[in-house]
């Protein structure tokens, strides 16, 4: 998955319930790095601890085990972590100081990419484990209760998901009326910027039995919105009720027909895996968001080739005029790289002149960073830092321009807003647009997991604003 949100920490998005009654209940504290299919294995690895009865908490110092589940994808990713486990190191040592027993275990991509060098160069980790083997964590803890230090980052033949516990209703109503849910792990397109195949392995499907049964019970949880998560998830092709192979497309009809389920989203996607019935999807679902996150990464052929992306500049053009043609209203979001070896002045203004003419609503853009193990860490004519840095803001002041554009249009529509979280201000709600904009209105909180109408009033630096369609009725 190459969008790279800022760090999210587990309990924001899990808040911490009692989950056993007694003294015998232990704590957990999950920090989560990156991407958002980590927040959803956090998540799930929270539900699975649950069984052993460990109780999330937002205080590490009351934590009896500390998780950190790792991300890749930025640079220095690894050396980040080193950083953070040497600071738990020291409050590891005052705990046990005061008799008290603290556990910590690396989770995600860095602990398959670094696997036993974690051990060797931070002594005070007591758990490894890689995001294909998570539903093995309790008993990987319950082995290092006794004493042995545990590296598991083998891809395991079992399927995860069957093993891990699905939250009970009361559970997930507490963690909101969204939520993340995966389809698809790994990727086979072996871009030479990234890491993804080498940390999440090659993409798999679940079958869509087993992500109905997880949306069903979503839904009896209260959730109103879902988004299907994979590093490549448009890629998923999955066994369906009759043991045919679907396409997204096919499950994104399935999964409309759940009775509750308002909204659906799916990211982060691939421009070669956007087949027509997946565009027939956005044409037709009502619930499926007008939203597309499309990264295409650079705007020059010779660099694409480079990058390994497999489409032309004006490949994915044409495909973003087919999309547009099925569903006028959608909304476009992109992922871009600047500075990638060889790139020139004249790569990157082909670059600029691809944002032009698409008009992102949002997008997400980097320097690029080598990345050991990858096919570009090799590559020779690699851009200095400052020209890097002066396309970057480049690039960024025009994804900028068009955002504030895109959401300066909003204003004076009426749209159909989700209301999802207490906002900073009293009696204000938080909500989500059709195309993935906070909107902030006035409501009663009594109100959150409705979908009202509203009129967009104003914009904000981050959000939009609203007042109800009928105010001035």
């Amino acid at each position: 998955m190459t969008q790279d949100s800022a760090l999210l920490s587990a309990p924001e998005t899990v808040p911490s319930e009692d989950l056993r009654d007694g003294s015998n209940s232990r704590k957990v504290f999950i920090k989560t790095y990156g991407c958002q299919m980590n927040v959803y294995d956090s998540t799930r690895m929270s539900d699975a601890l649950a069984r052993d009865g460990y109780e999330l908490t937002e205080n590490m110092d009351e934590a009896d085990l500390v998780l950190l589940n790792t991300c890749h994808i930025r640079e220095k990713a690894a050396e980040k972590v080193y950083s953070a486990l040497g600071r738990l190191r020291e409050m590891k040592k005052k705990k046990a100081a005061d008799g008290r027993e603290m556990m910590i275990g690396v989770t995600g991509c860095v602990a398959q990419a670094e696997g036993e060098e974690i051990l060797r160069r931070a002594p005070a980790v007591d758990v490894v484990i890689g995001p294909q083997t998570y539903h093995r964590l309790p008993d990987a803890l319950r082995r290092a209760k006794q004493g042995h230090r545990v590296v598991d980052t083998e891809y395991a033949l079992e399927d995860k998901f069957e093993h891990l516990p699905i939250a009970e209703s009361k559970k997930i109503r507490s963690r909101g009326v969204t939520s993340f849910l995966t389809v698809q792990e790994g990727c086979d397109k072996f871009c030479t910027f990234c890491v993804v195949p080498y940390t999440r392995g090659s993409e798999i499907s679940r079958p869509v039995s087993q992500i109905v049964e997880e949306a069903q019970k979503l839904v009896e949880g209260g959730v109103r919105e879902i988004t299907l998560l994979g590093q490549n998830v448009n890629a998923w092709h999955g066994a369906g009720v009759n043991g045919e192979e679907w396409s997204l497309g096919d499950l994104l009809y399935r999964l409309a027909e759940i009775p509750g389920l308002a909204r659906l989203r799916y990211t982060t996607s691939h421009p070669r895996d956007m087949d027509d019935r997946l565009i027939e999807a956005h044409r037709d679902l009502r619930a499926l968001m007008p939203y597309l996150h499309l990264p295409v990464q650079a705007g020059s052929d010779r660099i694409l080739k480079a990058m390994n992306r497999r489409h032309t500049a004006a490949e994915y053009m044409a495909l973003i005029a087919r999309i547009r043609a099925a569903r006028p209203d959608i909304a476009l979001s992109g992922d871009f790289i600047v500075g990638f070896p060889g790139e020139t002045d004249k790569d990157f203004e082909a670059t600029l002149r691809l944002v032009e003419e698409v008009g992102y609503a949002q997008a997400f853009s980097f320097k690029y960073s080598t990345r050991p193990g990858t096919p570009g860490a090799e590559l020779k004519d690699q851009v200095p830092e400052e020209i890097k840095a002066e396309r970057l803001e480049r690039l960024q002041a025009l994804l900028l321009k068009q955002t504030q554009g895109f959401n300066e249009s909003c204003i004076g529509k009426e749209i159909d807003l989700l209301l999802e979280k207490p906002g900073r201000m009293p009696g204000q709600l938080i909500g989500r647009s059709p195309w993935l904009q906070s909107v902030n209105v006035d409501a009663k909180a009594s109100q959150i997991g409705d979908i009202i109408k509203v009129r967009i009033t104003g914009t904000g630096t981050n959000s939009l604003f609203a007042e109800f369609a009928e105010a001035e009725v």
